[in-house]
């Protein structure tokens, strides 16, 4: 169970007790402020009988206690826990007995003031030795100190022990708590970037016939409110983290992505990510100027690690391009156009007289969802320059023809069931074959003005055939998209690039699917993780195994998966959002619907959504038609 308010994290099992095992503890900007957190009332611990999540950053632990002698199988006292990502941990005793009772209470601490990555690969060393603070106890260490302070303050404070004792009185029906601060001293406030009044994401609300559409889309922004993290040289900036609790720092490509499908709930989010990013890119003179760095990232038993660095660098003018539409400021597109621009010159420098974008690294292979990436680039980088009147629109616009030409040619194989695209190319020529879920970013085009969608890389034919394919069994678990085609050789249900369901890759493909006119298969993999959601409570992990779903089964987490994961929950917007089909266009006071009319989730209302920085609100009928019930005033409504 895992509190996120980034900075803070609280991790903990179902039993409430912090015990030290594991990455069981408290911590502050990845370090473990405090690993135990041992409670024991009238010499005992308390039975859990629930432990749930109250929101993204708060966890509730109810146990019970019999205390009084010979009364019988019945608890008479409870033990209620709330622990907050912020260090804060409030434990309440209620007295259920008929007499006044005299309970001890102990709290055991301890700390070893860990570096996360350290517990992950099991290099911790001992419990640091406590001394009496204050009205608690502190911990130094060679990384740092921290400290827990209690109100009320403990009758007696043993450092030896690591030990806080109480002793109350509690008449009958009464009750009485304890109040613990955990804090790494000299990390400066506590407060969440989420958790701010100026949080850049509108609380937009769903409801309808399926009720599971409300729980996701709140979850989905309180996760994301939960992974905001702020510049430190530029507090006003704000963008998402990857994901608790592996990944809480900056991961450009996810950052963007996440960003990218959160547009819905206003611009600032986009306007923040971009201008942290911008001043990460590489400039000077070389093959790397102009790009977003980024890290490698594994792609599978079949491809080399792929290079997050450019999947940025083309998602930023993306990102621009489409947050515009959605209400960008001019001023601020403006201020980030260079950059853009910048990312657009390296695509062309880098593509050079080939119609294809290699890998970076030597011997790299060309991937299918990197031409995608860099054809969704081309072109909505140039309707970028030309609304500002810049030039280099007309030399995107020719590469990208060209590469739709070849790609049709060289990234297609055909076979007995119709065919399908290949995977990569290798630098010799030959052709990775293989059925997997980057395929889907090939339905990913982007936005253009007026509602229209930029074309893609696959003909209308040979688009039908990869949402078939989608659509299969063999790619579509039940729960959502396989990373891999479950026929396909080295599938792993639980392999990261290589059978997993990720969240994002399946909320592109529906997304994909239902605006190019695929509703059967967009709606079954919607529904499919929505199932998923309701088993994980609605906190979608980054993946999940992608064994087949059959009845009363339930999808089986992957041990290693961020949850919250910033992709996955921003996915939850993307998901609950396309069946609106909702197409603005600011500049031009435009926005254009269109919705699934097969309406997969029967009727849904989306509320509190922002176009032009403005509330925005639509509804969708169960015969699949929209209607605009709340919208800026101007806002016209697009054919």
């Amino acid at each position: 169970m895992i509190c996120v308010a980034l900075p803070g994290l609280a991790i903990s099992t179902e039993q409430g007790q912090l015990t030290g095992r594991g990455l069981e503890g408290i911590y502050r900007a990845g370090r473990r402020v405090l690993s135990r957190c041992q409670v024991r009332v009238a010499g005992r611990e308390p039975l859990v009988v629930q432990a749930r999540m109250t929101s993204a950053d708060r966890a509730r632990f109810t146990g019970t206690l019999r205390v009084t002698p010979h009364g019988g199988p019945d608890p008479d006292v409870v033990v209620e826990r709330t622990r907050s990502a912020d260090g804060t941990e409030r434990i309440t005793l209620q007295s259920a007995a008929t007499r006044p009772l005299r309970l001890p209470v102990e709290v055991a601490l301890g700390t070893d003031l860990a570096d996360l990555g350290a517990i992950a690969s099991g290099t911790v060393g001992p419990e640091l030795p406590a001394s009496v603070h204050d009205s608690g106890l502190r911990w130094t260490g060679a990384t740092g100190t921290s400290c827990v302070t209690a109100t009320p303050p403990p009758a007696d404070a043993l450092a030896s022990a690591g030990l806080l004792r109480w002793e109350f009185e509690l008449p009958p029906g009464g009750s009485v708590s304890v109040e613990l601060k955990a804090r790494l001293e000299g990390a400066g406030p506590a407060r969440a970037v989420g958790r701010a009044a100026t949080s850049p994401l509108a609380p937009a609300q769903a409801t309808g016939d399926d009720p599971r559409v409300g729980p996701l889309l709140a979850t989905s922004v309180e996760d994301l409110q939960a992974l905001l993290v702020r510049d430190p040289a530029h507090p006003t900036d704000t963008h998402l983290a990857a994901g608790a609790p592996w990944r809480c720092g900056l991961a450009p490509a996810e950052a963007l992505a996440a960003s990218r499908m959160t547009l819905p709930l206003g611009t600032r989010l986009a306007a923040g990510t971009l201008r942290v990013l911008a001043r990460t890119q590489v400039t000077g003179q070389g093959p790397r100027s102009g790009m977003i760095p980024g890290p490698r990232r594994d792609a599978g038993a079949h491809l080399p690690p792929s290079c997050t660095g450019t999947e940025a660098t083309l998602l930023f003018p993306v990102l621009l391009a489409e947050a515009r539409r959605w209400g960008l400021p001019e001023q601020e597109t403006e201020e980030l156009l260079p950059v853009a621009e910048r990312c657009l010159t390296w695509l062309l420098a880098a593509v050079g007289d080939s119609p294809y974008l290699r890998d970076p690294q030597p011997g790299g292979p060309l991937r299918c969802e990197t031409q995608a990436h860099a054809h969704r680039a081309a072109l909505l980088g140039a309707d970028l320059l030309d609304a500002y009147g810049r030039p280099g629109g007309g030399g995107l616009r020719e590469w990208a023809l060209a590469l739709r030409a070849r790609f049709r040619q060289d990234f297609w194989i055909d076979d007995p069931g119709g065919g399908r695209p290949v995977a990569a190319r290798t630098p010799d020529g030959r052709l990775v074959p293989h059925l997997c879920a980057t395929m889907a970013h090939l339905l990913d085009t982007g936005l253009l003005g007026g509602g229209e969608l930029a074309p893609g890389l696959l003909d209308k034919v040979r688009t039908e055939q990869l949402a078939r394919l989608l659509g299969s069994p063999v790619m579509d678990s039940g729960w959502g998209l396989r990373g891999l085609g479950a026929k396909e050789a080295g599938h792993n249900p639980f392999g990261h690039r290589s059978g997993t369901v990720r969240v994002h890759e399946t909320a592109i493909a529906v997304a994909g699917m239902a605006a190019a006119g695929y509703e059967k298969e967009a709606g079954a993999l919607l529904r499919g993780v929505l199932a998923a959601a309701e088993a994980f409570d609605h906190r979608l992990p980054e993946m999940y195994a992608g064994q087949q779903r059959t009845e009363g089964s339930a999808p089986l987490p992957h041990p290693a998966a961020c949850r919250p994961a910033a992709t996955a929950a921003a996915a939850g917007v993307l998901l609950l959002t396309t069946p609106a089909g909702i197409r603005p266009d600011a500049p031009a006071g435009t926005v254009t619907l269109r919705p699934l009319h097969s309406a997969p989730l029967g009727e849904i209302v989306l509320t509190g959504l922002r176009i032009a920085g403005a509330p925005f609100s639509v509804r969708v009928s169960r015969l699949g038609l929209a209607m605009v019930e709340e919208a800026v005033d101007g806002l016209q409504l697009g054919a």
